[in-house]
């Protein structure tokens, strides 16, 4: 299996991120994509990439860190993309949840993102949280110029809206709130259900997103839970777990151009 989103930097696995990812191989989880939020947290996921086999990085600068990063840290993500462990663009996208930074400068860094992107040919890992209605148009607008690559991460939005980001050329990633059954979550896992097989990514997003049926129990989501995200959205699909690490990682490989 490939975890396309995990931030393996995050200070939660400090204490014990060797072993954290002893127990990725162990579950059968050999690539990870560690994504950075910050200049500081792209640099650390680069590091990361460059410490273990199986790790890969993507750079940039999360829409809710847009307001705290300084005048050159654009550019210092942008010199990452040089390093050959560097797979994708972002974090990057909106969010109207926190809206830690102004929606304008959300929407300036997300451009920049879907330009360089386009620019040097990498795909785009796009997070949308209670923003739908502003990321779409850009999306629209962006697509409307040229090829789109990227990916939908930890997607919550409905049929409707999948069906969208699948005619724009997205792929779209389910993280541990797919296994989630309670009602606000049924609208999530009728997209899952929906979503073509080729462009299907898992992901576990860690440390956050616990998914069932250890949600409540631990705090820290980790790589090697990517399994229950995997068996969740196999039987909503109709799939077993095996078709569904096989597809998923074919799409990853495919998106992200990593060799088997």
């Amino acid at each position: 299996m490939i975890d396309t989103h995990a931030h393996l930097d995050d200070p939660q696995f400090d204490a014990d991120r060797d072993t954290v990812l002893g127990r990725a191989r162990q579950a059968g989880v050999d690539t990870i994509i560690c994504v950075g939020t910050t200049l500081a947290s792209s640099r650390a996921a680069v590091r990361l990439a460059e410490s273990c086999p199986g790790l890969y990085a993507a750079v940039g600068i999360h829409p809710n860190s847009a307001a705290e990063a300084g005048p050159d840290d654009w550019l210092q993500v942008a010199a990452l993309l040089d390093h050959p462990r560097v797979v994708a663009l972002g974090e990057t996208g909106l969010d109207r949840y926190r809206d830690f930074a102004p929606l304008e400068l959300q929407r300036d860094y997300f451009r920049r993102h879907l330009l360089l992107g386009r620019e040097r040919d990498l795909p785009v890992v796009i997070h949308c949280r209670d923003a739908w209605e502003h990321l779409l148009p850009l999306v629209r607008e962006f697509a409307a110029a040229g090829p789109l690559r990227g990916v939908l991460h930890a997607f919550s939005g409905d049929v409707a809206t999948l069906a969208e980001c699948i005619a724009l050329g997205l792929y779209v990633s389910f993280a541990g709130n797919v296994s989630y059954t309670n009602k606000k979550f049924q609208t999530l896992r009728a997209a899952a259900v929906a979503a073509p097989a080729d462009r299907v990514l898992i992901e576990t997003d860690s440390p956050y997103l616990v998914p069932e049926p250890l949600r409540g129990r631990q705090r820290r989501n980790e790589p090697a839970l990517l399994v229950h995200t995997a068996a969740a959205l196999a039987v909503l699909r109709g799939a077993t777990p095996e078709t569904l690490a096989a597809q998923t990682a074919e799409n990853a490989r495919r998106l992200f151009r990593i060799a088997p």
